[in-house]
């Protein structure tokens, strides 16, 4: 069943590169243009329907994202590109349907900006919340904007952006603080030390491979440079926020991150299980689990695996929100952890 499920998926995929492609062909190849007929209205019609009907509803049952909003966006965009992709002496006649994916975009663009600003007024309220919050801040941050702000996939990547521009650099004099009900994931494992590795190899990179591809390509050398820069800055961030965001344990819920990368919410009514077995542990984790554990130069194993009631909510980065039924965690005190995780059970 699921065999079958998988083929169907790949499916829309192959429809839907079928559709861009012949469409791409018929008008961008000498073969193609020979095919068009003297009066091509019908099938330029035809081609403005296929990008701005039935491309956007393969790409949403590929994505298994079936949204009305997600179908208006990508149909707005299926005109736009209609516009650029199809030649202007053939498109005339239907020039004004393809100005509405503009305008549509437009009113798209226009809105965010407007969240955008909605953040920003209420970021000085949003800062005095999370300052009197006792969660870590990862999640008391994304707490009080859900609570000024309307949630939104713009505002969630800006949210991301801010906290690693936060971490990255306006914490370096602080120590973190260990508490009670707190408990470190990394370190007893060697994830820091591979981070600080990966930054010594950018940076070496960088200054090796930007000076000679700069006389080469000055875009290209620019374009990685700056994604050099995002990775060095990405890494400094997720480094911080491991240090100073560790497991936290409150009288309803269980906060766990591990860095930027991902974070969860558990509350304690949503667990059903604690799996502590080590043959159960040391299984390959199923795609409906997310795990929070340091990686090490050698393999490593969750201190326990918590089977939920349901699938809950994770956060990923760039605030992508996905759902899980398993967690598995590790954690550098994991007797004192199991102890106090089954006293709140």
């Amino acid at each position: 069943m699921v065999y079958k499920r998988e083929s169907i998926h790949i499916v829309w995929l192959i429809l839907l590169l079928l559709v861009l492609a012949s469409n791409f062909a018929l008008y961008r190849s000498s073969f193609g243009l020979n095919l068009l007929p003297t009066k091509t209205n019908g099938v330029v019609l035809g081609s403005i329907l296929d990008l701005t009907i039935v491309a956007p509803v393969l790409f949403l049952a590929w994505q298994r994202k079936m949204s009305w909003k997600y179908l208006i966006v990508l149909m707005a965009g299926g005109l736009m590109v209609a516009r650029f992709m199809i030649p202007m002496e053939y498109l005339a006649p239907f020039k004004t349907i393809t100005l509405a994916g503009f305008v549509i975009e437009g009113a798209l663009v226009l809105l965010e900006v407007l969240l955008l600003v909605t953040l920003f007024k209420y970021l000085p309220e949003i800062i005095q919340t999370v300052k009197k919050s006792p969660l870590p801040l990862l999640f008391s941050f994304s707490h009080a904007v859900d609570e000024k702000v309307r949630k939104h996939p713009i505002i969630q990547v800006i949210c991301s952006e801010m906290l690693m521009f936060y971490y990255a650099f306006c914490i370096w004099k602080k120590k973190p603080q260990e508490k009670d009900n707190t408990f470190t994931l990394y370190k007893k494992s060697s994830l820091i030390a591979f981070q600080v590795m990966m930054i010594h190899a950018i940076v070496i990179e960088t200054i090796g491979i930007h000076w000679w591809l700069h006389d080469k390509s000055f875009i290209l050398s620019l374009i990685l440079l700056v994604i050099n820069i995002y990775s060095v800055l990405l890494f400094l961030g997720d480094i911080q926020a491991l240090r100073f965001n560790p497991l936290q344990i409150e009288h309803e819920s269980m906060y766990v991150s591990l860095g930027l990368m991902k974070r969860m919410e558990i509350r304690w009514e949503d667990i059903e299980e604690i799996i502590e077995d080590p043959d159960v542990l040391e299984q390959k984790f199923s795609k409906n689990t997310i795990d929070f554990i340091a990686r090490d130069f050698e393999k490593v194993y969750p201190s326990v695996l918590l089977k939920l009631k349901y699938p809950v909510e994770a956060t990923l980065l760039m605030g992508v929100k996905k759902f899980y039924d398993q967690v598995a965690i590790r954690v550098d005190d994991s007797e004192r952890f199991k102890e106090l995780v089954k006293q709140k059970l």
